[in-house]
């Protein structure tokens, strides 16, 4: 019943921007962790940042990434954003959005229930 919905990949050069989305859809509570999650081909999964709403926001980042990426939460309609600032070909990845009512932690074994299909960024440079 529960679908997790990413868009706003593509290819960018170093230096540039993108706009990640990430919508549930199919469940119908306010209170869950909404992650993003990331895989390089031959890497191991990397926790990017996470948004727990269930006693305020409550936002984490990976260090790798913290002062360039931002995640801002639209409850109401289940989505979660991630603006990625400064790319560069370390960004190169496939990302992945995650969601739990339980769970919510960057670390990459966190088993989150429900995972949408993904989507690349290319970063040139």
């Amino acid at each position: 019943q529960v679908q997790v919905a990413e868009s706003g990949g593509g290819s960018v050069q170093a230096g540039g921007s993108l706009r990640l989305s990430c919508t549930v859809s199919g469940l119908y509570f306010n209170n869950f962790c909404m992650a993003w999650f990331r895989q390089a081909p031959g890497q191991e999964r990397e926790g990017v940042a996470t948004s727990w709403n269930g006693a305020g926001d409550n936002t984490n980042y990976a260090a790798s990434v913290k002062g360039r990426f931002t995640v801002s939460r639209d409850s109401a309609e289940n989505t979660l954003y991630l603006q990625m600032n400064s790319l560069n070909a370390d960004d190169t990845a496939i990302y992945y959005c995650a969601v739990d009512r339980w769970v919510c932690s960057l670390n990459p074994e966190t088993d989150f229930r429900y995972w949408g299909q993904g989507t690349q960024v290319t970063v040139s440079s």
